[in-house]
Protein backbone atom coordinates (compact mmCIF):
# COMPACT_ATOMS: atom_id res chain seq x y z
CA UNK A 1 0.00 0.00 0.00
CA UNK A 2 1.39 3.42 -0.83
CA UNK A 3 2.53 5.25 2.31
CA UNK A 4 0.40 3.90 5.12
CA UNK A 5 -2.41 6.41 5.56
CA UNK A 6 -4.75 6.68 8.49
CA UNK A 7 -8.39 7.52 8.07
CA UNK A 8 -10.20 7.35 4.75
CA UNK A 9 -8.40 7.31 1.39
CA UNK A 10 -10.25 7.38 -1.93
CA UNK A 11 -8.43 5.93 -4.94
CA UNK A 12 -10.07 7.28 -8.10
CA UNK A 13 -9.47 8.22 -11.72
CA UNK A 14 -10.84 10.98 -13.96
CA UNK A 15 -13.89 10.15 -16.06
CA UNK A 16 -15.14 7.39 -13.75
CA UNK A 17 -18.85 7.95 -12.98
CA UNK A 18 -18.67 5.66 -9.94
CA UNK A 19 -15.80 7.75 -8.59
CA UNK A 20 -17.82 10.92 -9.05
CA UNK A 21 -20.70 9.34 -7.13
CA UNK A 22 -18.32 8.33 -4.31
CA UNK A 23 -16.69 11.78 -4.25
CA UNK A 24 -20.15 13.35 -3.86
CA UNK A 25 -21.04 10.88 -1.11
CA UNK A 26 -17.84 11.76 0.74
CA UNK A 27 -18.56 15.47 0.33
CA UNK A 28 -22.16 15.25 1.56
CA UNK A 29 -21.32 12.98 4.51
CA UNK A 30 -18.44 15.37 5.31
CA UNK A 31 -16.05 12.51 6.01
CA UNK A 32 -12.46 13.68 6.22
CA UNK A 33 -10.56 11.88 3.49
CA UNK A 34 -7.63 11.98 1.11
CA UNK A 35 -8.06 11.58 -2.66
CA UNK A 36 -5.46 9.76 -4.77
CA UNK A 37 -5.69 9.80 -8.58
CA UNK A 38 -4.40 6.40 -9.71
CA UNK A 39 -3.52 7.80 -13.15
CA UNK A 40 -1.02 10.14 -11.51
CA UNK A 41 0.31 7.79 -8.84
CA UNK A 42 1.72 4.47 -10.08
CA UNK A 43 2.12 3.11 -6.54
CA UNK A 44 -1.55 3.81 -5.86
CA UNK A 45 -2.54 2.10 -9.13
CA UNK A 46 -0.46 -0.95 -8.15
CA UNK A 47 -2.12 -0.97 -4.72
CA UNK A 48 -5.60 -0.89 -6.28
CA UNK A 49 -4.66 -3.79 -8.59
CA UNK A 50 -3.37 -5.73 -5.56
CA UNK A 51 -6.75 -5.53 -3.79
CA UNK A 52 -9.01 -5.74 -6.87
CA UNK A 53 -7.98 -9.05 -8.44
CA UNK A 54 -5.44 -7.38 -10.75
CA UNK A 55 -7.87 -4.75 -12.01
CA UNK A 56 -7.80 -1.00 -11.56
CA UNK A 57 -11.32 -1.04 -10.13
CA UNK A 58 -12.26 2.34 -8.75
CA UNK A 59 -13.47 3.74 -6.54
CA UNK A 60 -11.39 1.79 -4.08
CA UNK A 61 -11.15 3.13 -0.56
CA UNK A 62 -9.12 2.31 2.49
CA UNK A 63 -10.44 2.89 5.97
CA UNK A 64 -7.56 2.82 8.45
CA UNK A 65 -5.66 0.69 5.95
CA UNK A 66 -8.52 -1.75 5.23
CA UNK A 67 -9.30 -1.92 1.51
CA UNK A 68 -12.84 -1.72 0.17
CA UNK A 69 -13.52 -1.98 -3.57
CA UNK A 70 -16.54 0.10 -4.63
CA UNK A 71 -18.26 -0.12 -1.23
CA UNK A 72 -21.85 0.88 -0.55
CA UNK A 73 -22.49 3.93 1.62
CA UNK A 74 -23.68 1.65 4.44
CA UNK A 75 -20.56 -0.53 4.31
CA UNK A 76 -18.28 2.50 4.15
CA UNK A 77 -19.96 4.28 7.07
CA UNK A 78 -19.88 1.11 9.19
CA UNK A 79 -16.15 0.72 8.51
CA UNK A 80 -15.47 4.37 9.32
CA UNK A 81 -17.46 4.14 12.55
CA UNK A 82 -15.50 1.05 13.59
CA UNK A 83 -11.96 1.76 12.35
CA UNK A 84 -11.66 5.51 11.72
CA UNK A 85 -14.20 7.42 13.81
CA UNK A 86 -11.92 10.50 13.72
CA UNK A 87 -12.88 10.87 10.03
CA UNK A 88 -16.50 11.53 10.98
CA UNK A 89 -17.71 15.16 11.14
CA UNK A 90 -17.10 16.65 14.59
CA UNK A 91 -20.57 18.22 14.91
CA UNK A 92 -22.54 14.97 14.74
Amino acid sequence: MPKERDGVVLYWRPGCPYCMKMRLLLKFTRLRHTKVNIWKDSEAAAFVRSVADGNETVPTLTVAGRAMVNPSKKRLMEAVGTYAPDALPQDR
